[in-house]
């Protein structure tokens, strides 16, 4: 291996201070991004005359635009054959055609509102988004569970009802937004429709899990998160003992569950108190057209 000459003390810090300042330029561009003042095809234009620009992360730069996030860059640049570590220096020609093309189409639109509903089990997430499916504009996404159907539930409609087998396929093939294991049984949200739904334009409302809930949050930071809580302890208690879906041990599990699922409002962004559907629904439709 080929040995770097050696640097005098004054030749080091020379050395640092000028990758300090390329840090502190790149850092410097990605805030413009982000607040909209530099575009994608004007950096990609600077990085043609700037070494330190040239060396930004395509990732990073992405993930600095508004509305785009790590979830949707990754997708983006997975569509592009950009690979994760590629530097904007290191992008061919079609590669930087093909972001100029996406970031001038997606200028004049607005990306949807992720709003992700959760809460204690039994408080009613369900009957809400099915209200919100079928009175509202909100794509309502349809989870994946490897849990039997129950009576009258519909593939495709409650959910996507998957073996283990396929479930473990796609956490292989990065086919979920998030998944966890709940009461038993795996739950993930597919990626495809939410991400296709929410570069239209169009809000989402993802009906999940508290454990799916933070995965979400942790991916997407602008996310919405909203805990969903009974008007009463009582109340809930009452729902979950007049499932008749549930033996009675389930139902007492299901009950030591709700009660450490109550502690979980503190990590969301908002909470609504289910004592009407309608009402609920409403207020899901106020926070994804702010």
């Amino acid at each position: 291996m080929v040995k770097p000459p050696p640097l005098s003390d004054m030749e080091r810090a020379a050395a640092l201070d000028e990758a300090k300042k390329s840090r502190q330029l790149r850092a410097h561009i990605k805030e413009q991004v982000k607040k909209g003042e530099f575009g994608v095809e004007e950096v990609l234009t600077l990085a043609g005359s700037n070494p330190a620009i040239a060396r930004m992360r395509v990732l990073e730069l992405l993930e600095s635009i508004s509305g785009v996030g790590k979830v949707r860059a990754e997708i983006l640049m997975e569509k592009m054959k950009i690979s994760p570590s590629r530097r904007i220096m290191g992008l061919g020609r079609h590669q930087v055609a093909a972001l100029i093309k996406e970031f001038s189409i997606s200028k004049s639109v607005s990306y949807g509102k992720l709003i992700v509903l959760s809460g204690p089990g039994g408080v009613g997430k369900s009957s809400v988004a099915k209200y919100l499916k079928e009175n509202s504009e909100l794509h309502v996404s349809v989870s994946a569970t490897t849990r039997s159907p129950r009576v009258n539930e519909i593939e495709g409609v409650d959910y996507f009802f998957y073996s283990q087998e396929r479930f473990d396929r796609a956490i292989a093939n990065n086919e979920f937004l998030e998944w966890a294991d709940f009461a038993g049984n795996r739950y993930g949200t597919p990626r495809s429709a939410v991400e296709q739904s929410l570069q239209s334009g169009r809000s989402v409302l993802l009906e999940i899990e508290i454990a799916g809930a933070k995965q979400i949050k942790a991916k997407i930071p602008e996310a919405i998160l909203v805990f969903l809580e009974p008007p009463t302890w009582e109340e809930l208690v009452s729902r979950l003992e007049g499932r008749g879906t549930d033996s009675p041990e389930r139902r007492a599990a299901r009950l030591a569950l709700a009660q450490e699922e109550m502690e979980a409002a503190s990590f969301f962004d908002k909470v609504l108190i289910n004592e009407q559907v309608e009402q609920v629904a409403a207020s899901l439709i106020s926070l994804a057209s702010i």
